[in-house]
């Protein structure tokens, strides 16, 4: 049971542009420790428990700290997931959120499959895309290793046949 919660929607444009500057250091866990830092700040909590993105899981902590306006007390830990329910509790949250989006964005597309990268489904919405717009919709991260992945491989397909 919980008292309250809050989340916080990353847009795949906001991801792209993170991932795709020139400054390389740590982009998406600091990007992460951002947005767990916007949550933070509206829940007000004493102490604040997370899993660690970063291989240094004090330094996650750190960069959510950087972001906050008060100081709570923060566990940063790697598989927090494990140890803490509260973690438990957010991830299970923030899957039910995402495959609320990913339902909605079926509703609208069609199959798109479950967005992870070894669906079948999703790589051939993604090759579809390719195939008949050239590009992907607003909600594909153009980042993301699976999609740069099959452009790359439709943009050698049509070379060959040029």
């Amino acid at each position: 049971m919980a008292l309250n919660y809050h989340t916080v929607f990353l847009s795949p444009a906001e991801i792209d542009r993170v991932v795709e500057s020139k400054r390389k250091l740590h982009k998406l866990n600091r990007l992460e420790a951002q947005a767990m830092a916007r949550v933070i700040e509206v829940l007000k909590p004493d102490v604040v428990y997370v899993d660690a993105s970063d291989v240094l899981a004090d330094r996650f902590g750190e960069h959510i700290a950087e972001n906050l306006s008060f100081g709570p007390k923060i566990i940063s830990e790697h598989k927090a997931d494990v140890k803490y329910p509260v973690v438990s509790a957010a991830s299970i949250i923030a899957k039910v959120e995402r495959d609320k989006v990913i339902s909605q964005l079926q509703k609208k597309h069609g199959n798109i499959g479950c967005g992870y990268p070894s669906d079948s489904n999703t790589i051939k919405f993604l090759e579809d895309c390719i195939r008949k717009f050239g590009s992907y919709p607003d909600f594909v991260r153009k980042s993301w290793k699976t999609a740069k992945r099959v452009k790359s491989e439709a943009d050698s397909r049509q070379k060959k046949l040029q």
